[in-house]
């Protein structure tokens, strides 16, 4: 690639690479996101490449033969819709295959690409039809969605810098460099209404305002890909299938806020978004969208790739720049605040990964067009990862505001079996649960923060009927208290104990005092941690016992697991009606904890069983069960 030193040309070649993508006949674009990986897309494309060699009617982006009979095949980022993969879409028409095997290729190419036919069998089907649907965007889960930070994975070849060009790639860079001052293109970002998207939800302009103030000659840009919230993949997605509209975004934010050099931090265990965002940094440089006078301006920007520790805390800013540095990932006091002293003590602006891949958009489409999408206080749209007892779980795109019902019901397609919803943990580990009473709340910031929930980084967990919200809120209190640094003791003890106090409930040895000491101590860990980590701690606490103590109530006082999945509260019982009073189970109980006279219904004391299960073993007319 030859470096390119003005817009004039970036546009030329954009015209260039736009004609050379309609001169294919068809396009395939087959889903190689983590979902997909998993399930066998790799070789689904693999399979259709060579099938299309063997035919010599494969044809890629620069191959200056490829004609109308040429087909050109992509490997894509995440479609979202992980339930239904391997996903291939073929466009023209955006004809969508799901559940694609390597032994479906055949018979794709020679009925569909070569023979414009719909393969039926492998079209996903209405679940409440049993209608096939060809095109994507009449797919329930796809309807109700708008794509923006996610508007072009799945739609472009992530290893290939000439695609996202082609699709208006770096021109919302070139537009702010060669015709905005940075102060334009912080107001323009503070009037679209974006907030960041990792969590606070604090209004991205103003808080470039604040690094773009200070007076220093090195500033530093930073991207938190670190994402550690246990099942959340959206800045994966990101990532992997559009690693240069995050390059884009970052440039942009560094011509705003006046920083030279910028870092993406990066979880290691994310391979292949440190491979795809590596090449991606290579072909910008090379082509001279990054490094030293971008476009032939006075504006340079240099990146470079950190790789996360693997550590949960380093996702908290302070930390995550202290990690940067070399040094254990653990957060500190603030002010001074990173926008005034960060990175190597110089103003820093840390945001997320969709947070930046926003920004391009909204700088090429305007303020306006960004603040039509959502509600007037959380503009734009948000991206979730839907997991759980939901039928269709992946990742998903929504307008903020969307209702917890419209997620779960249209896009979800409802709890999984016909069980009764329940509730939804939404903000990873340190987030809330939302019940049925909030199924018809918009999901944006300040909404959630007044159910005692939050958007955080958008992981969102269904669970049905059948779950005990008491070990579910032990289950992230165990994963919090285990990623805590250790630094502050709120945060350190605070979480040590209640877990402990959380196992105590669910191992039936709790009493009434417990729950008045879990509640006291959520309160001092909530009002006194050191970092936003410590602080969101206990909200998975404090919101099931507001919304579920009937159940905490259960576990202490009725001695009993409601949903029956803490195992402390197994129990066994004897039958009335099947009983015979032959005695047998009285004999072999080792500790005497049955009682009864002969031919009379014997009864089992609670207190003594040790729940062995000889009785049950023993007993010859199966009037022994299991609770």
């Amino acid at each position: 690639m030859s470096k390119v030193t003005s817009e004039k040309q970036l546009s030329e070649l954009r015209e260039k690479y736009l004609s050379k993508i309609s001169s294919f006949g068809k396009r395939v674009f087959v889903c190689v996101g983590p979902g997909c990986i998993l399930s066998g897309g790799a070789e689904v494309y693999d399979a259709l490449k060579a099938e299309l060699d063997k035919r010599g009617i494969y044809a890629f982006l620069d191959d200056e033969k490829a004609d109308e009979n040429s087909i050109n095949t992509i490997k894509t980022g995440c479609h979202g819709f992980c339930d239904i993969g391997p996903l291939v879409r073929i466009e023209p028409g955006a004809i969508t295959y799901c559940h694609v095997k390597p032994e479906d290729v055949t018979e794709i190419v020679e009925k569909t690409l070569l023979g414009g036919q719909v393969i039926e069998r492998l079209l996903y089907k209405d679940p409440k039809t049993g209608k096939p649907i060809t095109h994507e965007c009449e797919i329930p889960f796809y309807k109700k969605q708008i794509k923006v930070a996610l508007a072009g994975s799945g739609k472009v070849n992530a290893e290939d810098l000439r695609e996202y060009i082609a699709n208006g790639g770096y021109a919302a860079l070139a537009k702010c460099i060669t015709t905005m001052t940075p102060q334009q293109v912080i107001d323009t970002i503070l009037e679209s209404g974006l907030r960041g998207r990792g969590g606070g939800g604090f209004p991205t302009g103003r808080k470039w305002g604040f690094a773009a103030a200070q007076v220093n000659e090195v500033k530093y840009m930073v991207c938190n890909g670190d994402e550690g919230d246990p099942g959340a993949f959206m800045d994966r997605a990101v990532m992997e299938g559009d690693p240069h509209k995050v390059i884009e975004g970052m440039a942009i934010a560094g011509y705003a806020i006046g920083a030279h050099y910028g870092y993406i931090y990066v979880r290691a265990e994310y391979p292949i978004a440190i491979k795809r965002l590596t090449k991606a940094i290579g072909q910008a440089e090379e082509m001279g969208l990054l490094g030293d006078n971008i476009l032939g301006t006075d504006f340079s920007f240099h990146l470079k790739i950190k790789e996360g520790a693997g550590a949960f805390v380093c996702g908290e800013e302070t930390a995550l720049l202290a990690s940067i540095e070399g040094k254990r990932g653990m957060p500190r006091s603030r002010p001074p605040f990173p926008a005034v002293s960060g990175l190597f003590g110089k103003p820093t602006i840390i945001n997320n990964v969709e947070t930046l891949a926003n920004v391009p958009m909204i700088i090429n489409k305007g303020a306006a067009w960004f603040k039509s999408m959502g509600v007037p206080t959380s503009t734009g749209t948000k991206t979730f990862a839907l997991t759980g007892k939901v039928n269709n779980t992946g990742l998903i795109e929504v307008p903020m505001g969307t209702t917890l019902r419209e997620i779960v019901f249209d896009i979800g397609g409802g709890v999984k079996g016909g069980k009764k919803f329940k509730a939804v943990q939404i903000g990873g580990p340190s987030g809330g649960c939302l019940t049925e009473q909030h199924l018809d709340m918009p999901l944006d910031y300040d909404s959630l923060q007044k159910a005692g929930a939050m958007v955080g980084s958008g992981g969102m967990v269904v669970v049905d009927e059948d779950t005990c919200m008491v070990e579910m809120a032990r289950f992230f209190m165990n994963f919090t208290q285990k990623e805590s640094c250790g630094k502050c003791v709120p945060c350190r003890e605070g979480t040590k104990r209640m877990l402990e106090l959380l196992t105590k409930i669910t191992s039936d040895k709790a009493d009434e005092a417990d729950v008045d000491t879990l509640l006291e101590i959520a309160s001092v860990v909530k009002d006194s941690s050191l970092c936003n980590l410590g602080k969101t701690a206990p909200n998975p606490v404090l919101t099931t016992m507001k919304y579920f103590k009937n159940e905490y109530d259960a576990h202490i006082y009725d001695r009993v697991c409601p949903s029956h999945v803490c195992k402390a509260f197994e129990h066994y019982e004897i039958l009335p009606e099947l009983c015979k009073g032959c005695g047998r189970c009285k004999k072999v109980c080792p500790v005497e904890a049955i009682s009864g006279e002969l031919r009379a219904h014997h009864v089992i004391d609670y207190d003594k069983c040790i729940k062995c299960g000889a009785c049950a073993e023993t007993c010859a007319f199966n009037a022994i069960v299991k609770r």
